[in-house]
């Protein structure tokens, strides 16, 4: 299964709106493939995104569209490390496992040597 779009729900008020757009844009350029930013796209995210259990949304979101036309939520929440700040490597790594996991091929990560 081939990527068509890496998608971008988001709120430039939201203060992490910078953090998740470099997520975005980082899978994008991994997968050499399309990004499009939506802003506040509720009514999107209500029929692909993550939900809590009453059926509501929330911003950020990353998600994926692929060739057959299906829609798969990536990333609702941000992954923190010890310090608990926001880890873009972690965020980077659960979105690739997560299009490993529908089927989807991605490109082999370099790995940090110690």
């Amino acid at each position: 299964m081939k990527v068509k779009k890496i998608v971008l729900v988001t709120a430039e008020h939201h203060p992490y709106h910078k953090l998740w757009t470099r997520l975005a844009e980082n899978l994008s350029k991994l997968l050499n493939t399309p990004l499009e930013v939506k802003v506040e796209d509720y009514v999107y995210l209500v029929e692909h995104g993550d939900k809590d259990e009453f059926g509501m949304a929330w911003l950020p979101q990353i998600l994926v569209e692929l060739e057959d036309g299906s829609i798969h939520w990536l990333l609702s929440k941000l992954p923190l490390n010890n310090a608990l700040q926001p880890d873009e490597e972690k965020a980077i790594n659960e979105m690739l496992e997560k299009l490993k996991s529908i089927g989807v091929e991605v490109p082999e990560q370099d790995q940090p040597t110690n």
